[in-house]
């Protein structure tokens, strides 16, 4: 396949589907299914029509990236790069201006938080699956299992089993949802916007926090890494975008299902974070038996480790290029960084340094980190695509207009306020 002939292939490209699908799997993490489960514990149907929302947002926000990197031929970087002059003298300060500022400063914190966060979430259905390791050992192996992948395999090998994670995870989503029997004249009812008492800002959480945080930037460089280059794959990456974003849709309202049916009925409640599917292990167990418990501890450890592993390849692809441009090498290294010092660097930042708090058993004070840093990317990437997109930077036809500015203002003003919250949670 030539990526210079793109109409060529337009007839079989449900086949190209992939970079979608890899940023998809990144960004639903086993917290986000968690939050879904909550919701319909607590609230039933009544706030499926805020899912469907976000996914609606997600799919305009990916969308955007796309967008940006296949009409300017240029990463997402290299536009954050064009937003102001640098803000420090000397040869590197004069390179960074404050996006990149904002970037570096916060993809080093973020990643070492989010690190131990990962480690922790993909070990705990490892742990209860095989006992015979501690939670802490089953970490460290899960965050060692990631690096080695990301070090030793190529974008081609790194879709096919990010995929594949995808597929396990429909099955046992999807396959819960239909095992505990949705009441659908009573899901109809959740299409329809109501806020029960208690529900705002867990109906904005809903719709901002499911399906990717600093992970959806990453998505233009698994564009450049398939081979899709230029305005010509357009067609073909929205295709990608919105199959992978209507699976995250179905994984959101299967997880709603089984939270309304399973958990509201019966006044259920979930501890929240990842721990909370534990729980929901417990009751499956007792009301299907151990085959179907079994069945989602994989579900789950399918999900933790897709994201752990989409991290450790497309965050540290990001740092690879943002170290080129401090260094002044754009370009050298942006595009397929899988194989620099920099990528390398970042993955082991992921990796080993986290370490350290896995034996904090995440007291309260690192689940607020985590927390507020994932919330804080959200408003700058939604903004810097508005200005990005309305600008001379792209060619016209390519430009923002009505419908994906709305979209990408409306989530942009989501995502501050989710911001606002968690910072206000800090005092």
């Amino acid at each position: 396949m030539t990526t210079s002939e793109p109409n060529a292939v337009l007839k079989r490209r449900w086949s190209l589907i992939g970079p979608g699908i890899v940023v998809a799997a990144t960004g639903v993490g086993a917290g986000d299914l968690v939050a879904t489960l909550i919701a319909g514990s607590r609230f039933g149907y009544a706030l499926l029509w805020a899912a469907i929302i976000g996914t609606v947002l997600k799919i305009a926000l990916a969308e955007a990236v796309g967008r940006w990197t296949l009409a300017s031929e240029r990463t997402i970087f290299d536009g954050w790069s064009s937003l102001g002059r640098g803000l420090l003298p000397g040869a590197i300060g004069g390179r960074l201006n404050w996006a990149g500022l904002y970037f570096g400063l916060y993809v080093v914190i973020w990643g070492f938080v989010y690190g131990a966060a990962a480690m922790t979430a993909t070990a705990l259905p490892l742990a209860a699956l095989f006992p015979v390791l501690d939670l802490k050992v089953w970490g460290m192996l899960s965050g060692i299992a990631g690096l080695s992948f990301v070090w030793f395999g190529g974008y081609g090998v790194f879709e096919k089993v990010m995929t594949a994670c995808v597929g396990v995870m429909f099955v046992t989503v999807v396959g819960l949802a239909v095992i505990v029997t949705p009441d659908l004249p009573a899901m109809m009812t959740g299409l329809w916007p109501s806020l029960p008492q208690g529900s705002v800002f867990y109906t904005l959480g809903l719709i901002g926090g499911v399906g990717g945080t600093i992970t959806m930037a990453a998505y233009g460089y698994w564009l450049n890494a398939k081979g899709w280059k230029g305005p010509g794959w357009m067609s073909v990456m929205r295709l990608d975008n919105r199959v992978a974003y209507v699976v995250t849709g179905v994984f959101v309202v299967a997880m709603l299902i089984v939270g309304a049916e399973l958990l509201h009925a019966a006044g259920i409640a979930l501890q929240g974070g990842e721990r909370g599917l534990l729980d929901l292990d417990q009751v499956l167990r007792e009301r299907f038996g151990r085959p179907i418990s079994i069945l989602f501890l994989v579900g789950f450890w399918a999900t933790s480790f897709s994201s752990l592993l989409g991290v450790w390849q497309g965050v540290s692809l990001m740092f690879a290029d943002f170290t080129a441009h401090v260094r002044g090498r754009a370009g050298e290294e942006a595009v397929c960084g899988d194989r620099s010092r920099a990528f390398r660097g970042f993955a082991l930042w992921l990796t080993f340094p986290p370490m350290a708090l896995l034996f904090m058993d995440r007291p309260f004070g690192l689940i607020v980190a985590y927390g507020v840093l994932g919330s804080l990317f959200m408003p700058f990437l939604a903004g810097t695509l508005l200005w990005l997109l309305n600008s001379d930077r792209v060619p016209r036809e390519w430009r923002s207009h009505g419908l994906s500015n709305t979209l990408l203002a409306a989530g942009g003003l989501l995502f501050a306020v989710l911001a606002g919250k968690e910072l206000a949670g800090l005092f």
